[in-house]
């Protein structure tokens, strides 16, 4: 491609230099870029379809993040040697970008799209993620494809009470809080945040900080946009006649309000199908070959009937307050032997958590571009057909249960004890059992429930609840703890998780072109009330405290830590110190780089005696010391034990046992083992024991 087609473009973004490039790869795509900030770079490409697919009811939107390996210098760990299915990281990136992007769309669009941010290089001072979205709006923005762009977004950090936008890999690792903000000109687009119990006052602070670095660089996209972009292509609009949405509203509106009219799903479906049907048997001879348009007349109704009946009526479908949540429920140990189970139950929605105490060595290894190589926390959520009443084979997890398992991650993460109080790995399972609406938030709080029953000391109980919203040109209203319906019709779920004293975690999602501040308040303080009343009435209703001792059925666990240079000596040749170790005591053991070992067995009798042992073979010997040794030799004045491999001492007749011995093989004999304590090392180095430990 000639030179002269290339068009670069660069800005100060947040105190770092943003770099854009045009034309030079990629001429095929509808819309590309490569993005560089810093030393990440982005390839990004959308694509649309030359014309509209047919059949369907949606805006058919792809968005792929694909991670390189190549780009943080790594060579892919599987036998093929490439890169496979995304990871999970990939895929909430994805989510992150869909998020944005797709309430921009129009309603009618039906040409497939797909935007494509390819990650080639990675800085980890600078976000794959962040450079990927801008670029996927540059490259949306100087297509043909219809949009309503641009969009930017930031990385908001919170280090020393000072916000940060977009921080460093080293202030992120101080930050409280890590908020992700996509924003147009005018308003919020979307919202996604970890934070470590963090006020809602501040995380409004940081978005507000972050709109104003947001508009800077939507103006730079307009600048270019300006230069290089495409006329749009026309949408084939949805035109559906006047005629024929007025007939279906006069023939269908009254059955249809009855059907909408009840706080129960089950009733509400049993009521609709039978009206679909006689719209069907009335309308489809006199629109023919029209059903599509028959079947979108009916979904217009509706939504027009629920919305009417919100922001004009103050009326929901199940007669609560806006206010007001659903009944709810709380239970902890449901399921026998499992390390701790908790069920949160959300008016029709009904989710049971499971939690699991592994050994060190279970946490998940990562092979992705983030730097992070480990997790010892982790949450899957599990979505089955029958959770809705569907008949649909389980094909394991999609994006979207990806997605709500990592928002309960994020949401409960900052209260999980650290490695050095509690040395476990823990995996939360959530199964949703029963699912109208809520379901991540209803797998957030069955999870505390599970911690907590499962006896993990969590710094703070965390709960989490929704907030809708309807607007009608200016006009605008929140309403708490929506369900499916609400969810369905409705124009926003704004997810956000917390404890008592801040945020943990925000979802934000919607349908319209953004939400203004005001929203944003009026939703994070309705979240902020609802919560604490989950907390305090409901769940710690349920279980108050993490139960003192873990589960039976989990394995106990001692630690230790030794020189690094003593590791070499607990594994022993080949590992067979510390399978020998491992054997004899019916224990697991993780010895980490920095010495660190972690002991696991399901006897505390076990777990010590590995202990001793493990001391034994690494310390030197010192008075008051325990030890449990073998005996090598016994004599009439008393018994050489080993107290560890190559170390002996004597355990003189009179420190075999608390009264008057006369034989030493009255007490002892070669082979056995004893628990014996150093009570003198002599000048010589010799070493003097006692079978008598309370002395």
């Amino acid at each position: 491609m000639s030179d002269n087609k290339v068009k670069e473009f660069e800005i100060d973004f947040a105190n770092k230099k943003l770099f854009v490039q045009i034309g030079k790869m990629c001429g095929l795509a509808n819309g590309s870029c490569l993005v560089k900030y810093g030393n990440t770079t982005v390839l990004v490409n959308a694509v649309a379809s030359k014309k509209p697919r047919e059949g369907v009811d949606f805006m058919p939107l792809s968005v792929d993040f694909e991670e390189r390996l190549y780009a943080v210098g790594k060579i892919p760990g599987s036998f093929l040697k490439r890169e496979g299915r995304p990871t999970e990281n990939a895929i909430l990136a994805s989510r992150l970008v869909d998020r944005s992007i797709r309430p921009l769309f129009n309603k009618d669009m039906r040409n497939d799209v797909t935007v494509t941010m390819t990650v080639m290089s990675v800085d980890l001072d600078y976000s794959p993620e962040i450079a990927g979205m801008i670029g996927a709006s540059i490259a949306l923005s100087i297509s043909d494809i219809p949009w309503e762009g641009p969009i930017a977004a930031v990385n908001v950090g919170l280090v020393d009470n000072k916000i940060i936008i977009n921080p460093s890999e080293q202030e992120s690792l101080k930050s409280k809080m890590r908020v992700t903000v996509s924003a147009s000109e005018k308003k919020i687009v979307m919202i996604e945040a970890n934070a470590n119990q963090v006020p809602e006052s501040t995380i409004i602070e940081g978005i507000k900080i972050a709109h104003e670095e947001i508009k800077k660089i939507v103006d730079f996209i307009l600048d270019i946009k300006s230069q290089v972009g495409k006329p749009k292509f026309e949408i084939a609009k949805i035109e559906i006649s006047e005629e024929m949405i007025n007939q279906i509203r006069e023939f269908s509106k009254e059955d249809l309000k009855f059907a909408l009219d009840t706080n129960d799903k089950n009733i509400r479906e049993e009521r609709l199908a039978p009206i679909i049907d006689r719209i069907h048997e009335k309308f489809d001879e006199i629109f023919p070959e029209q059903e599509s348009l028959i079947d979108e007349c009916i979904y217009k109704i509706q939504k027009e009937i629920v919305r009417s009946w919100l922001i004009n009526e103050n009326k929901r479908v199940d007669g609560r307050a806006m206010d007001e949540m659903r009944p709810l429920s709380a239970e902890v140990n449901l399921i026998p032997r499992v390390h701790g189970s908790g069920m949160f139950t959300r008016g029709q929605t009904q989710v049971l958590s499971v939690a699991t105490l592994g050994v060190m060595r279970d946490a998940q290894t990562l092979d992705g571009i983030d730097g992070e190589e480990s997790k010892r926390y982790i949450h899957h959520y599990n979505f089955p057909s029958y959770s809705v009443g569907e008949t649909k084979p389980s094909r394991g997890p999609g994006r979207r249960e990806i997605g709500h398992g990592a928002l309960a991650e994020r949401a409960l993460e900052p209260v999980i004890p650290p490695v050095e109080k509690f040395p476990y790995t823990i995996r939360v399972v959530s199964e949703v059992l029963s699912s109208n609406g809520s379901t991540s938030q209803a797998s957030i709080c069955g999870s505390t429930l599970a911690l907590m029953q499962a006896g993990v000391p969590i710094v703070a109980p965390v709960a989490g609840i929704s907030c809708g919203l309807i607007t009608d040109g200016d006009r605008w209203m929140t309403m708490l703890d929506i369900q499916g319906v609400e969810d369905f019709f409705g124009d926003m779920d704004f997810k956000v998780a917390g404890t008592h004293t801040g945020v943990t975690a925000i979802q934000m999602d919607i349908k319209v072109d953004g939400l203004t501040y005001d929203i944003i308040e009026e939703a994070l303080e309705k979240t902020r009330k609802a919560r604490l009343y989950i907390l305090d009435e409901i769940m710690l209703k349920a279980i108050k405290e993490p139960s003192k001792e873990i589960s039976e059925y989990a394995l106990k666990v001692v630690t230790t830590k030794i020189e690094t240079e003593k590791i070499r000596d607990v594994i022993g040749p080949g590992g067979k110190m510390v399978q020998k170790i491992c054997a004899d005591n019916d224990v697991k053991i993780d010895i980490e780089d920095d010495g660190q070992i972690y002991i696991y067995g399901f006897s505390s009798e076990n777990t010590n005696s590995a202990l001793l042992f493990i001391e034994a073979l690494t310390k030197e010997p010192a008075v008051g010391a325990t030890y449990k040794g073998k005996v090598v030799k016994t004599a009439t004045f008393g018994a050489f034990v080993e107290f560890a491999p190559g170390k002996e001492g004597l355990v003189h007749i009179s420190k075999l046992d608390n009264k008057r011995v006369e034989k030493t093989e009255d007490i002892v004999n070669v082979g056995d083992e004893i628990f014996v304590k150093i009570i003198e090392i002599d000048p010589q180095g010799r070493v003097n024991l006692s079978r008598i430990l309370n002395t």
